[in-house]
């Protein structure tokens, strides 16, 4: 079996087979763990030409070696440029303080994939700063930016869902509504990074099976709301919008 030059055979890949641009609204990014879903979502967001916010929803867990290791990974990832925010499990407030005033036309679907714009070019995304700006730990008087146009980028959905696993049903479908509406709210494109579970064997503990479930659950509802949506499975982003089709109502 004779190699196949990777770099050749995406390049012939039309638009139309990638998937058309995704325009403003809610873009899901969701893949199974080290698929590489972070990074392609980071790829829609600086493609957007944007200014960009990432919205970090995960604990600290300054004990955990490795947790620490892969937050230190991302945050070699993001522009210095990019706004960070710690929101941890307050995702929804911190949607909510957003004031975006207008909606983005930027294309997050790639259409000019894979040749897109390097990140250092200023007339993408404007000058470089020298170091990479320290997370912005969030308070309700911590004051929010609200330029015209901007993108939020979230991660992820499984990190805040973990912070609510404790809540009774009536509680968390409360919190759910409430991201909901929030996100529905936005003017602004917001990526959202979310975790396939449940592709594999039936959770051994209650605790396990009910991440699972809301977490499905929430995908779903979420999906409904999205402009865009891609599948990142072994290093490959697949389209939704234009490989699937919608179930019927149930």
């Amino acid at each position: 079996m004779g190699v196949v030059d990777r770099s050749c055979r995406d390049a012939e890949k039309s638009p139309s087979q990638i998937g058309q641009p995704n325009t403003g609204g809610l873009i899901l990014v969701s893949g199974p763990s080290r698929s590489g879903k972070s990074r392609w979502a980071e790829h829609l967001a600086n493609s957007s030409g944007l200014p960009v916010t990432y919205l970090a929803t995960g604990s600290d867990r300054p004990e955990d070696g490795a947790w620490q290791q892969r937050l230190q990974l991302h945050r070699q990832r993001r522009p210095p440029h990019w706004t960070t925010l710690e929101v941890g499990g307050e995702l929804e407030h911190a949607l909510e303080s957003f004031k975006a005033t207008a909606p983005s036309q930027a294309g997050l679907g790639l259409a000019s994939y894979p040749g897109t714009r390097a990140i250092h070019d200023p007339s993408v995304i404007g000058p470089q700063e020298p170091a990479a700006r320290a997370p912005v730990q969030l308070s309700n008087d911590t004051p929010r930016p609200s330029p015209p146009e901007q993108l939020l980028l979230i991660d992820s959905l499984g990190t805040w869902l973990a912070h609510h696993l404790d809540l009774e049903e009536p509680g968390w479908l409360l919190r759910q509504e409430r991201l909901l509406t929030a996100l529905d709210n936005q003017a602004g494109p917001v990526v959202f990074v979310c975790e396939e579970v449940g592709w594999g064997l039936v959770p051994p503990t209650a605790i396990g099976g009910l991440f699972r479930d809301r977490s499905g659950s929430l995908q779903q509802r979420l999906m409904q709301q999205a402009q865009g949506a891609w599948l990142v499975v072994q290093g490959r982003a697949l389209n939704l919008m234009a490989l699937g089709e919608a179930l019927p109502p149930a």
